[in-house]
């Protein structure tokens, strides 16, 4: 399985996916905004819960500054519902089971865990520009602290 790495300056791959209100967001129609978008291994585990609540309560501040935030797990809508209701969580949550768009960011591949080479969701950050351009393409985040260090990487701390 070759895996793709994105850089900054390459087109971000386009994706179409279902949100945890079964609507369903692609990134087409976001055009004109900054994105951030970040991929996550599972709702409601300590991690993700983390670093999904980190990012719920800077979302002010970066749609202040014109940013839309998109959170993206292999888990299915109804998962991603208790998620949103369960941590009130106000960004879409979207559903990539088959890990097609996983795949295209680079987001799932082969990746340490306790020392062990395993092949799973890489903790992944892609900042995308008004023209659907990567601006930064961050792998293997920490969950804790991730959104601090982030925001800090946009200027924003």
């Amino acid at each position: 399985m070759t895996e793709t790495k994105l850089a900054p300056g390459d087109a971000a791959p386009e994706f179409t996916l279902p949100t945890a209100d079964g609507k369903s967001v692609s990134l087409e129609d976001l055009r004109g905004k900054r994105v951030i978008l970040y991929f996550y291994p599972a709702a409601m585990t300590p991690g993700c819960t983390k670093q999904a609540c980190d990012f719920r309560d800077s979302l002010g501040q970066l749609t202040t500054e014109g940013f839309v935030v998109l959170g993206v797990s292999k888990d299915k809508p109804a998962r991603l519902a208790k998620f949103a209701e369960r941590d009130a969580l106000t960004f879409p949550l979207l559903s990539d089971p088959a890990l097609d768009v996983h795949q295209a960011y680079g987001a799932h591949g082969t990746k340490k865990l306790y020392g062990k080479e395993v092949v799973g969701v890489i903790r992944s950050t892609f900042v995308i520009d008004a023209d659907g351009k990567i601006e930064q393409a961050l792998y293997n985040v920490k969950a804790t602290g991730h959104v601090a260090s982030l925001k800090k990487k946009l200027g924003l701390a």
